[in-house]
């Protein structure tokens, strides 16, 4: 063979030689990168399952949301929290008409002094301001205790020491208002009973007003403090008397009217200034109404006079006579609806609520 042709042979042996180098390198390269994209989209699917199984744990574990990329299904609808009904409350039964707590005659004396303390601890459902109202029935009436009231502090402790208990025994719903006479002017009993009328119904929306002395004890819990179909005269046989009625008009003492009542004889008179005539004057108003005085039996409506003397400023008053000579004619102008006065300050204590006020002059 001559010597060119074995040199070309051997120049292409050595370039083929280089082209299958060339093609085993490009298909070396070719899969080595096909499996590395095969290793990521691997990598990516496991990602986007592991995040998917996350988003499903969450909302395992906290029903009601939803997934923020995916719409709940059918079986993974929001549900809202269950609401729990409030305990309904349990309306009270109206109390009876005859309380069930009742003893009938009681002991009464002051011979022994009471104080205040001993009144609280003895009666400690009695609410601030003296007001006080059954826990177990819903008390048949809401009545206004009005006390007229000066310098009677003694007196007024035995009132509370043995009245607190005889009403809550009665099942009423009460507060007891002591309309307290400011400065030393002569007094007027009937102008602080108004009062303590205007002023109760500030508070609460009573139905019934009992009127009472201060000095009055009542000596049967029969004696009901509450209003009837007619004005009722409560204390009627005091020991004063001799446990009989002075007379069949009598009026004074204790006793109790309706807001109907009381508003149909304009109140009471605003000028007796002293003692004596008021209750006759509002006898006369009620009869010229066509009412009539109720009255219990003379055993349960016995009741005790704490003795004192005459109060200074509170002398018999000289022209009580003639004003009550003239009540159908002047009960339509003196009355509630003539009465001023000023309030110069309300203390609610734990037994009562006290209000001074401003009488004016006679």
């Amino acid at each position: 063979m001559p010597a060119d042709s074995s040199g070309n042979f051997s120049l292409l042996q050595r370039t083929c030689k280089l082209v299958v180098l060339l093609c085993f390198l490009h298909i070396s390269v070719t899969v080595v990168f096909y499996v590395r994209s095969l290793d990521l989209r691997f990598a990516f699917v496991h990602n986007h399952k592991t995040q998917r199984n996350d988003t499903q744990s969450n909302r395992v574990t906290r029903p009601g949301i939803a997934s923020p990329t995916e719409p709940p299904g059918p079986e993974e609808e929001p549900r809202l929290p269950q609401e729990t009904e409030p305990n309904p409350v349990k309306k009270l039964e109206k109390c009876p008409e005859t309380s069930p707590l009742l003893v009938g005659p009681l002991r009464v004396e002051f011979n022994t002094p009471v104080s205040l303390d001993q009144v609280r601890r003895d009666n400690p459902n009695v609410e601030r301001g003296g007001r006080f109202r059954p826990r177990d029935c819903e008390a048949l009436q809401k009545v206004a205790i009005i006390i007229p009231f000066r310098k009677r502090d003694e007196h007024l402790k035995f009132w509370l020491h043995y009245l607190h208990p005889i009403l809550q025994r009665q099942q009423l719903d009460y507060g007891v208002y002591v309309i307290n006479q400011d400065g030393d002017v002569t007094f007027n009993r009937a102008k602080l009973l108004n009062i303590g009328y205007v002023e109760a119904l500030k508070e609460y929306d009573y139905d019934c007003f009992v009127f009472s002395d201060v000095d009055l004890i009542p000596m049967d819990d029969r004696n009901t403090y509450k209003c009837f179909s007619q004005p009722r005269h409560l204390s009627v046989s005091m020991d004063k008397f001799g446990f009989r009625l002075p007379y069949n008009q009598y009026f004074g003492g204790v006793s109790s009217l309706s807001k109907e009542q009381y508003l149909k004889i304009n109140g009471f008179p605003n000028n007796y200034w002293g003692w004596g005539g008021e209750d006759d004057d509002i006898y006369n108003r009620l009869a010229s109404k066509g009412m009539s005085i109720s009255r219990p039996s003379g055993e349960v409506g016995k009741c005790r006079m704490i003795r004192h003397a005459r109060d200074k400023e509170n002398e018999p008053n000289p022209q009580r006579f003639d004003r009550i000579a003239h009540t159908r004619q002047t009960m339509y102008q003196d009355g509630i609806n003539s009465l001023s006065y000023r309030v110069v300050r309300v203390d609610k204590l734990d037994l009562f609520t006290r209000i001074t006020v401003d009488v004016g002059k006679p």
